[in-house]
């Protein structure tokens, strides 16, 4: 087999278990609250990407990081998991699956836009033109396709939506100057995290849950969502022969994702929903012209 029907299998691999994420939230979310949702889903990704690191033989690099990596490590952790996904969560605690999934999707346009101020690059006509289609994509999603009306099915969800975009562009753009090995530095983070999300969750909701149910979907969520796909994503990439091809792949997913969420969750997807969707893929695919 050759590297890069590998890297299609890997990555094809990542996107199918990707999909199932905004289901398995929804669902997850009936017999737990965000932030225990967010301390059961975190403490199973810790487990499962050290046990990547301990397989994979880098258990010496955690420990070989110097002070300035685990100050990084530190704030890296503060935004991806806990900041992030308690936003991301509430988010999809408020709206439907179908609408909080494509309005996060939206990241790769706010990463382009911040990268402007943060990282000093220069705005181009295509990142213009695919922010104002991707989220024309965002606003009809969120007015249901009653773009005239100015009224959004839930203000407060879509806005902590789009605001977890911010959060998660904020975490890629402070993640570049880590130089360490992705699954360490991530690894890192979450044992940094940890703690910070097990005092929030003992302050603000109880640690401990009624249903167990709840407990199976949070380390899905922790074992898919922020874990094992990370590493797939990465064998992919790592083995693609022709990057673009396998890293366009990832459009399948907020599609893919409708799929299981129409099946399993039982939601109608409006036409809205699949309009706004298709705005802003073709808004990230007009962004991405300007790099080829």
């Amino acid at each position: 087999m050759t590297s890069q029907k590998q890297a299609y299998i890997y990555g094809l691999s990542a996107v199918l278990l990707w999909s199932t994420v905004a289901t398995a939230f929804k669902l997850t979310l009936q017999y737990l609250d965000t932030i225990q949702l967010l301390l059961y889903a975190s403490a199973t990704s810790t487990l499962v990407l050290g046990f990547v690191v301990v397989v994979q033989g880098k258990v010496q690099q955690v420990f070989l990081c110097t002070r300035q990596q685990y100050v990084l490590s530190l704030i890296l952790g503060l935004l991806n998991p806990c900041f992030y996904y308690l936003v991301l969560f509430k988010a999809y605690d408020l709206l439907p699956a179908q609408e909080a999934q494509p309005l996060n999707y939206t990241w790769a346009i706010t990463l382009a836009l911040l990268s402007i101020p943060l990282l000093k690059q220069k705005i181009s006509r295509w990142d213009i033109v695919g922010g104002l289609v991707a989220y024309g994509g965002v606003f009809v999603i969120a007015t249901h396709g009653d773009v005239l009306s100015f009224t959004f099915s839930d203000p407060w969800g879509v806005a902590l939506a789009l605001f977890s975009t911010i959060l998660w562009a904020l975490y890629w753009i402070f993640n570049m100057q880590d130089t360490r090995d992705p699954v360490v530095g991530l690894f890192v983070s979450f044992v940094f995290a940890l703690p910070f999300v097990f005092v929030i969750c003992w302050v603000f909701s109880d640690v401990w849950v009624s249903d167990v149910r709840g407990i199976y979907g949070a380390v899905y969520a922790g074992v898919i969502e922020m874990g094992i796909t990370f590493v797939l994503w990465l064998s992919a990439l790592k083995r693609a022969e022709n990057m673009a091809r396998v890293g366009n792949l990832i459009f399948l997913s907020p599609f893919l994702s409708l799929v299981f969420i129409h099946f399993l969750l039982g939601e109608h997807i409006l036409p809205s929903t699949f309009v706004g969707l298709m705005l802003i893929v073709v808004g990230l695919l007009v962004q991405q012209r300007k790099s080829s």
